[in-house]
Formats: C-alpha cells, sequence, structure tokens
C-alpha cells in the first residue's frame, strides 16, 4: 500500500512510518504536495560465505560436463 505524507505529518509520525515501511508498505514523503523522498528499509546483509562448507557432501562426476554428440547437435540445430 501506498501512503504518501507531508513532511510535518513524516516529523511527528516517523516511528509508526518507519514501521509500515519494514512491513512493506511504500512511504513517500513530499513538500508543497510534490513528491521528496521515498522511506524504504536498508537491505539486510548477506551472511558471508565460507568457501569448502559443501566438501565431502558434494560430488561431481570427472564426466559432468561431457555431453553425447546427438544431444550437443539437438542443442545448435543440427539434423543428422
Amino acid at each position: 500500500m501506498r501512503k504518501i505524507v507531508n513532511m510535518h505529518e513524516a516529523k511527528s509520525s516517523l516511528s509508526r512510518l518507519v514501521e509500515r515501511a519494514l512491513k512493506g508498505d511504500e512511504i513517500v514523503v513530499s513538500k508543497a504536495g510534490q513528491p521528496l523522498v521515498r522511506l524504504v528499509p536498508v537491505p539486510r546483509a548477506l551472511k558471508s560465505r565460507r568457501p569448502g562448507r559443501w566438501k565431502g557432501r558434494v560430488w561431481i562426476a570427472r564426466n559432468f560436463d561431457t555431453l553425447p554428440d546427438e544431444i550437443l547437435d539437438a542443442f545448435e540445430g543440427k539434423v543428422r
């Protein structure tokens, strides 16, 4: 849901507007009827990756990237 508020209302009810933005509402602050800014949540930081976490859990065949010629030809549009 989109909500447009004027600067005075935004200053007096900032906490409520932040809660609404965190819930997914679009909050636009305007001045003299002209939209100025949009209040949006800051994206949460992703957890840092740790290389090797799947070691021993995943097995990849040595020939995983080989493809029979007839299938490759079909992908490339060649007729046999």
